[in-house]
């Protein structure tokens, strides 16, 4: 799945002029500070979508039990901590004294039950828990109590998960709402109000500093963990999708952040001194070529596994982001690199010069006849477009009668749901991104997924590949979660239910009167706003 509202095109700035910004810069000191999203805030409801832009406003609206830091380290955030007990099978979770929502009620432990059933039903770490749970129950005001039928080691993990959906806290008569309807009351308890009376949709987006937040007093902010201390009174989110418009305003101080520059201006953004330009996500975004596994060719695994021989990650990631190498890896397996369960088990397949000619004899012994090869491009996404183009010019390459079919991205969602034959209207591959974050471990990676006909589009069927995934659940500890994760890695080589194609670093671009901006992604607690 593609979380298309991180890659925003845009035409090349060809005026220092800002394009609908009639406004003058900022004063000086201000404690306002004005964001340029990545999109339109469509969906209010961070329990119901896995959209990005939803993520980061969830993290200002409400808070989480559990935190992650830059090391990947889950922490109590609501949580004071928690105590596990019957040989694993019963976790009780106490929460920090002083805790409220915004409209003054006191954050309970029954809220935090029905938060996480509501979750539950639409993560699938979350999934997994509701398969282990016997009866998860508050117990008094501060507490709650899981029973399981089976010990799940990764429960915290699980509830401090900053894959989308993450498991936001709300009040109980909110979280009771089903799942397939969105809440629009936006009662949290995280360190700002949404301001719904200044909502302009498509335009604006308002929050404000509250005043009764109570941080951890522990610990070193990071990422989502650790105190979530607030040095501004107000945070404007302004929608602007033109990319034009928005390097100028950037530069003209009209705007503090732009979350998402597009490659092109970068050059230009870093010859203004008032601007700096960070890469605050470390696990990157992943590309993939997704295959079709329900008809020929490609539910053939050795035709599968043929192309991976014909894979130049260098290729890809430089048609998507440049030959500036500080941007982009090659020689990445199935978990991004420099996380916990990256390692370097079968990647030997991706090194070395690339031999089309054996590639096509490869194909030739797996039982390739030169059946049609329908790839999906999508055309309207400059990043996509760049991975269908190689992914095109890389199978006709090797020899296979493709048929690019170039549309825009909605087209290629819908047509990616089809399990007709490419011959009547379905596919056989398509290219698309993951963040690192959505690919970090086995529980959440849908590349690596086998559950067939319940899984991602393409509908990898791999058996070996769900036990070790059930075993990776049961770990008790990270070196045997790495270890299964090694053995899950080869047998993807194996197998080839995706191509893995590369990461490249979406950068962000600030005002120099910003500092201590959280890593991660936008989080607006800890970073200061001078003059």
């Amino acid at each position: 799945m593609l979380r298309r509202d991180v890659f925003l095109g845009g035409a090349g700035l060809t005026s220092g002029a800002a394009l609908g910004f009639p406004a003058l810069a900022q004063l000086a000191g201000s404690r306002v500070l004005k964001f340029i999203p990545q999109s339109d805030l469509g969906i209010l409801d961070p329990h119901i979508t896995t959209a990005y832009v939803t993520r980061h406003h969830g993290f200002m609206v409400f808070d989480t039990l559990y935190g992650m830091d830059a090391q990947f380290r889950i922490t109590p955030q609501m949580a004071e901590g928690h105590v596990v007990e019957e040989e694993g099978r019963r976790w009780t979770i106490t929460l920090r004294s002083g805790l409220r929502f915004h409209d003054g009620a006191p954050v309970r432990a029954q809220d935090c039950v029905a938060s996480i059933r509501r979750w539950a039903a639409r993560h699938p770490l979350g999934q997994e828990l509701l398969a282990r749970l016997e009866e998860m129950a508050a117990d008094g005001d501060r507490r709650i109590v899981f029973r399981l039928k089976r010990p799940y080691p990764l429960l915290a993990e699980a509830l401090g998960s900053l894959v989308t959906p993450c498991c936001f806290i709300m009040p109980e008569r909110l979280a009771q709402t089903d799942a397939s309807k969105q809440v629009t009351d936006m009662v949290g308890s995280g360190p700002f109000r949404f301001k719904a009376d200044e909502r302009v949709q498509g335009s604006r987006f308002v929050y404000e500093r509250f005043a009764d937040y109570v941080p951890r007093e522990q610990g070193e902010s990071s990422w989502t963990a650790g105190p979530k201390r607030v040095n501004l009174d107000r945070v404007e989110w302004i929608v602007t999708p033109d990319a034009s418009t928005a390097a100028a305003a950037l530069q003209n101080g009209e705007m503090d952040w732009w979350e998402v520059p597009t490659s092109d201006l970068l050059p230009l953004l870093k010859r203004n001194r008032n601007v700096v330009i960070d890469m605050p996500n470390p696990t990157g975004l992943i590309g993939w070529g997704r295959f079709n596994h329900l008809h020929p060719p490609f539910d053939n695994p050795a035709i599968r596994r043929a192309l991976m021989g014909a894979v130049s990650q260098e290729d890809y990631m430089t048609a998507v982001t440049g030959t500036d190498r500080s941007l982009w890896r090659d020689n990445v397996g199935f978990f991004p690199p420099e996380t916990p369960l990256a390692s370097e088990a079968g990647l030997e397949v991706l090194k070395g010069q690339r031999d089309f000619d054996k590639v096509k004899r490869d194909l030739a012994a797996a039982g390739y006849k030169g059946e049609k090869v329908v790839l999906l491009a999508a055309t309207d996404f400059p990043t996509l477009n760049a991975l269908g183009q190689v992914g095109n010019d890389m199978l006709r390459r090797a020899g296979m009668n493709v048929e690019f079919v170039a549309t825009d991205w909605g087209s290629v969602v819908a047509r990616r749901s089809s399990r007709e034959t490419p011959e009547k209207g379905g596919w056989s591959i398509f290219f698309t991104f993951w963040t690192g974050l959505d690919v970090i471990n086995p529980g959440v990676n849908q590349p690596l997924r086998g559950n067939g006909k319940d899984g991602w589009w393409g509908w990898s069927t791999s058996p070996g590949m769900e036990a070790l995934r059930q075993r990776w659940f049961d770990a008790p500890d990270l070196t045997t979660q790495k270890a299964v994760a090694r053995e899950m890695q080869v047998l993807a080589f194996e197998e080839a239910p995706t191509l893995p194609l590369g990461q490249y670093f979406q950068a962000t671009a600030f005002r120099r009167s910003l500092s201590e901006v959280p890593k991660g992604m936008p989080l607006f607690w800890s970073l200061k706003k001078s003059a």
